[in-house]
């Protein structure tokens, strides 16, 4: 299973350097896990830049995944995990749900670069991992 970061989804986006290496996880669709909290990051970052119409249209593409929901458990174990490793509140939610279903981080967003189970490409570089 794969989980795809924020940072990955608007890399594949806006088809920079690293979005062909974004492009197999997102296109594997069985095995896509799709953290409700990325929808949220994802839309505001389209609508910001370049209206609603388009953050829809890329937020529905998301949905083609399964979308997971925040629920009690799952927000208690992201705390868990924010405390742990000083994660964030969005990459600590990211982080359990990938946890939960055994899942595959794959990101752009440094935070989770030394975490077990993480695909990090950084920003800098042309879709070559760096873990």
């Amino acid at each position: 299973m794969n989980v795809v970061d924020s940072s990955a989804w608007l890399s594949y986006f806006a088809s920079d350097g690293s979005s062909a290496v974004f492009a197999e996880p997102i296109e594997k669709l069985s095995k896509l896990l799709v953290p409700s909290i990325t929808i949220t990051e994802v839309f505001k970052n389209v609508l910001r830049q370049r209206g609603e119409e388009a953050a829809l249209i890329v937020t529905a593409h998301m949905e083609q995944g399964k979308v997971i929901p925040l629920n009690s458990e799952l927000a208690k174990d992201a705390a868990k995990f924010g405390v742990l490793h000083k994660l964030p509140l969005a990459d600590s939610i990211i982080f359990a749900t990938a946890q939960k279903y055994s899942a595959v981080i794959w990101t752009q967003d440094n935070d989770f670069e030394d975490l077990p189970n993480i695909k990090y490409i950084s920003k800098s570089s042309t879709g070559r991992f760096n873990n």
